[in-house]
C-alpha cells in the first residue's frame, strides 16, 4: 500500500527530541507499507539530524522554512480568515513537490499528524484519508486568552476561533479521525462534524526508557523534563519554583529541582539564581538525568493531550507529581499509579512526602511503570492504527 503521510514539524527521532508520535507511527506503518514523509523543517540542521528517518521511509519530501519566513507569514495572516499557526508551518515549494508526486503516485492512503500539516494533504487523491489530530490546538490557543490579559487574550482568542473553524472544515474532509486522549475526543465532537473517529493513545518505548536497576539516588532531586521555549513549561516551572519550591526546600534544604530541556527563554534561565534551581538547556539525552532523580513534577496549569514527559518519567521508575490538568492526558489512577495536586500547598506536601519516604517513592515507582507498560505501549496504540487502516478496505 502507497502512502503519504504528512507532519507539520520534522519527525527526526525522539531521542534527539524529535516529536515522538509521528516518529513512531511511521516507523511503524513502514514495516508493511510503502511510506512516502512530507514535512516542514526549521533549519537545516534540524534536517540533517533527521537522516535516520530514510530507513522507514520511501522517500522523504522536506523543506527548510528559516524563522523570520515562518513568522512573517504567521503575521501576514492575521487580518484573514487563515489561523497565523497554520500559515506559520506553511511551505509553497513543499506542496509543489507534493502535487508533482501525485501526478505519478497513485496513492492508497494520505494520513496527516496535526491540523497544521493538513495543507499538504488536502489536494491529495487517495483510496483512504485518516486525519489524526493529536490534539486540539484551537483549544489550546482558547486556553491560552484566559490566562493572558487584553491584548493578548484576544489576540489568543481571535487564533483559537479561527482555528477551531478550520479543524472542522478538514476534519469533514477526511474519511477518519483519531485523537490521542478520551478528553480530546470530548473537544472533537463539540465540531458536530459526522466523521468516525477514535482515540489512539500516545506510547513510550519501555525499551529504551527503563530503569535499569539504575543506582540508589545519594541526594534528593526533582526533575522536569519539557522544551522550555513553549509557554505552557514555562508557566509551569515559573508557577512551581515561586510557589512550590520554597515550601519543599524548607523541608528539604538540600533538595534540587532540575529543568531539563532545550531553548530555556531569558525567563527560565534567571531561574539559576534561586538556591537549588538547575537549567541544563539541551541534553543529549534525558535518561541520566531521570535516573539521577528523585521524583518527576509536572506543574502545569495549561495541558492539552497526553504529557509525554509524565510517560517516560513512569517507564524509568520514577514517581511523579502533577497537576489535575497535567494528569487527565494519562491512563493511570491519582494516588495508585500518580500522584495528583491542584494547590501548592498540597503539591509541596506530595513531593516532600515522596522525597522523605523511600518505600513510598518505589511503591509508585513500580506502580506507575506497570501502568504505562498497559495502557501507553505504542505496540498496542499502533495496533488500533492498524485495525482502522484494514476496516478502510483500502
Amino acid at each position: 500500500m502507497k502512502m503519504l503521510f504528512a507532519c507539520h514539524r520534522f519527525p527526526f527521532p525522539p531521542n534527539r527530541g524529535g516529536k515522538i508520535r509521528p516518529f513512531n507511527m511511521i516507523r511503524h506503518l513502514s514495516q508493511k507499507h510503502e511510506v512516502i514523509v512530507a514535512s516542514v523543517a526549521h533549519t537545516q540542521e534540524e534536517l540533517e539530524e533527521g537522516t535516520g528517518l530514510k530507513e522507514h521511509c520511501a522517500e522523504i519530501y522536506a523543506e527548510v522554512v528559516p524563522e523570520k519566513t515562518r513568522w512573517l507569514q504567521a503575521v501576514k495572516a492575521l487580518p484573514t480568515a487563515t489561523p497565523s499557526s497554520l500559515a506559520y508551518f506553511a511551505s509553497s515549494r513543499l506542496c509543489q513537490r507534493i502535487n508533482e508526486a501525485a501526478q505519478r503516485i497513485s496513492f492508497d492512503v494520505v494520513m496527516v499528524h496535526c491540523a497544521f500539516a493538513a495543507q499538504y494533504g488536502l489536494g491529495v487523491s487517495a483510496k483512504f484519508r485518516l486525519m489524526d489530530f493529536g490534539d486540539l490546538d484551537s483549544s489550546k490557543w482558547l486556553d491560552y486568552s484566559r490566562w493572558h490579559s487584553f491584548p493578548l487574550s484576544w489576540g489568543y482568542y481571535l487564533e483559537g476561533s479561527k482555528l477551531r473553524r478550520y479543524e472542522k472544515q478538514i476534519a469533514a474532509a477526511f474519511d477518519y479521525c483519531t485523537l490521542t486522549t478520551h478528553g480530546e475526543l470530548e473537544e472533537f465532537t463539540k465540531l458536530k462534524v459526522d466523521r468516525p473517529h477514535n482515540v489512539i493513545p500516545n506510547g513510550v518505548d519501555g525499551s529504551y526508557f527503563h530503569p535499569n536497576g539504575g543506582p540508589a539516588r545519594a541526594k534528593p532531586v526533582i526533575i522536569f523534563l519539557g522544551r522550555m521555549d513553549y509557554y505552557p513549561n514555562i508557566d509551569a516551572v515559573l508557577y512551581f519554583t515561586e510557589s512550590v519550591f520554597p515550601t519543599i526546600r524548607a523541608a528539604v534544604p538540600s533538595v534540587e529541582f532540575r529543568i531539563i530541556g532545550s531553548n530555556p527563554t531569558p525567563a527560565v534561565e534567571r531561574l539559576r539564581k534561586i538556591p537549588g534551581v538547575v537549567v541544563t538547556g539541551h541534553v543529549p539525552d534525558v535518561r541520566p538525568f531521570l535516573k539521577d532523580a528523585s521524583v518527576s513534577v509536572a506543574p502545569l496549569r495549561m495541558a492539552r493531550g497526553t504529557q509525554n514527559k509524565i510517560l517516560e518519567s513512569m517507564s524509568m521508575g520514577l514517581p511523579v507529581v502533577a497537576t489535575p490538568e497535567a494528569a487527565k492526558g494519562i491512563q493511570a489512577n491519582a494516588e495508585e499509579h500518580i500522584l495528583v495536586a491542584g494547590t501548592p500547598a498540597r503539591f509541596a506536601g506530595k513531593v516532600v512526602e515522596v522525597l522523605m519516604n523511600p518505600q513510598l517513592r518505589l511503591s509508585f515507582a513500580n506502580a506507575g511503570r506497570e501502568q504505562v507498560n498497559r495502557a501507553h505501549v505504542w505496540s498496542r496504540s499502533m495496533e488500533l492504527l492498524d485495525n482502522i487502516l484494514m476496516e478502510s478496505k483500502v
